[in-house]
């Protein structure tokens, strides 16, 4: 099945392509991720809008699976 751009006919991607370009199933995080969080959150000395970004990046890195210092980490480099 090809679709249409600009007037021409472009074949569709190759299925590896098609997998990666999928959207991947948000996961929940646990109620222990959640404890974790709030009490990295409680440590931290930022403003209250740093303070939110912060979160919403970590708790992003955790639902992926990554511990609480790893997200820390990789946000923070």
């Amino acid at each position: 099945m090809a679709y249409k751009k600009d007037k021409e006919e472009v074949p569709p991607p190759p299925k590896k392509e098609m997998k990666s370009m999928k959207a991947t199933s948000s996961r929940k995080m646990t109620e222990a991720q959640k404890k974790q969080l709030k009490s990295h959150m409680d440590k931290l000395d930022m403003s209250p809008s740093e303070k939110k970004s912060h979160r919403m990046k970590m708790m992003q890195k955790m639902r992926k699976g990554k511990s609480v210092k790893a997200a820390h980490k990789e946000i923070m480099a």
